[in-house]
């Protein structure tokens, strides 16, 4: 006898740690911009595990890329050269502008590594450990407790007290926030270009041309974390190439392996010569061949594929789609986002509707609770946008109805 995908769930709630509530799914496979559960069943997916999978599932070329990798090697260690570090590596300088690279196994441990490089070339400068860190509230930047420190959202660190001390918190796109909040003492300013998490928020680019000035006249260093909306997700490679407000530090990760745990952050020559040396960071699996070789076979298909030309042509008509919803329902009263990183705000909590979506075959995430988040693989079409509106049209219909 089979075993059925509620008992395959059962098992899992006695096994695994239960830090997540999981739909009540279990995918097996996925092709393209869907996805399979064990049953058979189809689903377009809007999520690409969480802004993930930008070139979409079962690419064969990426497939192929990493099993020639397999054959090869998988991990060294850091205490060796391997070619696709360094290739990846050349690669990444190219689409970011930036000049030093260090890799690393996700979003979270970026972010740790921006922080450590903004202490320490604080503390070359002055040999002083008490600088402070201006960080955004509603930010989200990761679970570790370097990145819990920097999430703009208490309940998230509450639990975890006490976190690393001298973050200070202002507000996104409010510069004279900003601004109060720094003293002699500031030594990074720290915030995502596009905030996910906390309800997708652009950056303006105002608001980041003052910051930068800002950094520049006091040497305080800039970091932008584009973990989510970096990767082609606003239509160029990193969000702040939009405006060309170029950070001192950047953090990647997330579709820059496309499904390989890899992360990075990067840094100008500048803050590379002054900050960390051999023997303040490391890590064990991070930049293994592995990985670095996913990267380089990303980056060409982002090339090979024109993926930005995609994103933004596609991303418009997301959004203008989901504008049609703002003017043709009550309960939605807002669309926010930037090429294929789109919220659409609700006068309600959305649980309802995704669930409702994800019965009819649709994927889809919130950003708070009354927030749906649409991060679909960077290489959908028109046609899958219409599919979904379909099925988003006729949940959201359905949710207000049980409203009446």
């Amino acid at each position: 006898m089979s075993t059925t995908m509620q008992e395959y769930i059962d098992e899992a709630e006695k096994a695994l740690l239960h830090t997540y509530n999981r739909y009540q799914v279990v995918f097996e496979k996925g092709e393209g911009v869907y996805l399979y559960d064990i049953e058979g069943k189809k689903y377009l997916d809007f999520v690409s595990g969480i802004a993930v999978f930008a070139l979409g599932y079962h690419n064969r070329e990426y497939d192929d890329a990493l099993k020639e990798q397999i054959d090869k090697i998988i991990h060294t260690s850091n205490y060796y050269y391997n070619l696709p570090a360094i290739e990846a590596a050349k690669k990444l300088k190219e689409i970011s502008g930036m000049d030093r690279v260090f890799f690393t196994n996700s979003g979270a441990e970026a972010i740790e590594g921006a922080i450590k490089t903004a202490r320490k070339y604080a503390y070359l400068k002055d040999g002083t450990t008490d600088h402070e860190i201006i960080a955004m509230n509603h930010s989200f930047h990761g679970r570790t407790m370097g990145a819990l420190s920097v999430t703009g959202n208490p309940h998230y660190r509450e639990a975890f007290e006490p976190m690393i001390g001298n973050v200070r918190f202002a507000d996104l796109n409010d510069f004279e926030s900003v601004e109060a909040q720094v003293t002699d003492k500031t030594c990074a300013i720290l915030f995502e270009t596009v905030q996910g998490e906390g309800g997708i928020y652009p950056a303006t680019e105002e608001f980041m041309r003052k910051v930068r000035d800002l950094c520049d006249a006091r040497d305080i260093l800039l970091i932008l974390d584009e973990i989510q909306c970096g990767m082609g997700r606003t239509g160029t490679m990193y969000a702040w190439q939009r405006f060309g407000i170029k950070p001192d530090v950047m953090t990647t990760a997330k579709a820059l392996g496309c499904g390989v745990p890899v992360g990075a952050f990067l840094m100008t020559e500048k803050v590379g010569a002054n900050s960390l040396a051999a023997g303040d960071h490391g890590t064990t699996y991070g930049g293994n061949p592995l990985a670095c070789a996913a990267i380089c076979k990303v980056l060409a298909l982002f090339e090979k594929e024109d993926v930005l030309a995609n994103v933004e042509r596609t991303g418009a008509y997301l959004g203008r789609c989901l504008d049609e919803l703002v003017q043709e329902f009550d309960c939605v009263k807002e669309r926010r986002g930037v090429g294929l990183l789109q919220g659409l705000v609700f006068d309600r909590p959305v649980g309802n509707i995704i669930t409702r979506a994800m019965d009819q075959g649709l994927v889809l995430i919130n950003a708070g609770t009354d927030i749906i988040r649409f991060v679909p693989p960077l290489v959908i079409q028109e046609k899958h946008v219409d599919d979904m509106m379909v099925i988003l049209r006729e949940c959201i219909k359905e949710a207000e109805g049980e409203q009446k």
